[in-house]
């Protein structure tokens, strides 16, 4: 006769339908079977912990992640977990202690000091995020995340020439990061640097990453150098990456209306107006879609 499963075997059932066969409800189920049978299973306390929050069921995530954290006193990874529920909570005085709890107990932890600096920057600290910033990149010289995010911080605060020093150390360390080289060519084409821009959304071309928006910023730039069918033909190959683009469509609109609104014939007027009703159903509080939508349709 066969024995009733051990608390392993639950979480070993529990793991595979968490991960394999993405059934989340059998997942916890599975997982509370293991915590009954045997109360200091962390892994499973964890991985419930992750499910209810992807739930959004931040009491239960909470109560699972405490939980962790009484079993492994010592381990930083416990407390960074538990920190990012009282985050979620938007309870950030209690998540910055809990961080810092993980960083007093491993110091090298770059992923406290990275949660340390979001909290901060949460808070509308600047200086503080910074800081935090800059020591978990001199804590690991070598890690990109703590580069990246802190391009991001400049690039927020426009401080654009430390943001492009950071986004290239990023894509030095990392040359197929696709976000840092995205973000570097944005800020060159603001700059004005049209052919280090075009360099870098062609290079995101060819490692087939962020293509949509590769697309559509290349068709800006080229339509602010007088390159329209160029330009065009960039909005469209957007679009075949993703048609739910509201900046792709508008921008095609715009230059469609733009270009032929002297001999605008019946077709491509209701073509255009087409378009923009869809932008406006992606988002009906866009305001430049709605302007043109009003011109085109003669309410102006």
């Amino acid at each position: 006769m066969r024995e009733k499963k051990t608390a392993k075997e639950w979480f070993t059932e529990a793991y595979h339908y968490d991960t394999v066969e993405a059934m989340p409800d059998k997942a916890i189920m599975a997982y509370k079977q293991s915590i009954r049978l045997d109360s200091t299973m962390t892994d499973a306390y964890v991985n419930l912990g992750f499910l209810h929050l992807n739930r959004d069921e931040y009491d239960e995530a909470l109560k699972c992640f405490t939980h962790a954290v009484e079993l492994e006193k010592s381990n930083p990874d416990a407390y960074n977990n538990l920190g990012y529920v009282y985050e979620r909570m938007e309870r950030f005085g209690s998540a910055k202690q809990i961080y810092e709890k993980a960083h007093k107990l491993s110091p090298s932890n770059v992923e406290a000091l990275i949660n340390l600096a979001h909290i901060a920057d949460l808070q509308a600290d600047y200086e503080g995020a910074l800081a935090y910033y800059k020591k978990a990149i001199s804590t690991d010289p070598g890690a990109v995340a703590p580069h990246f995010l802190l391009a991001l911080l400049y690039d927020r605060h426009d401080m654009f020439d430390e943001a492009i020093t950071e986004y290239r150390l990023v894509i030095e360390k990392d040359p197929n990061h696709g976000k840092a080289i995205l973000n570097l060519g944005n800020l060159y084409a603001q700059q004005g640097d049209s052919a280090r821009a075009i360099e870098c959304f062609r290079r995101l071309l060819e490692l087939n990453t962020c293509t949509a928006e590769a697309h559509n910023n290349l068709g800006s730039i080229y339509e602010e150098m007088g390159h329209y069918q160029e330009a065009m033909a960039a909005y469209r190959k957007s679009l075949a990456v993703n048609n739910l683009q509201e900046d792709a469509h508008l921008n095609l609109a715009r230059l469609e209306y733009t270009r032929h609104s002297g001999r605008l014939d019946g077709p491509r007027r209701e073509e255009i107006s087409k378009r923009l009703h869809f932008v406006l159903s992606l988002n009906p509080h866009n305001r430049k879609a709605q302007r043109l939508l009003d011109t085109i349709e003669g309410r102006t």
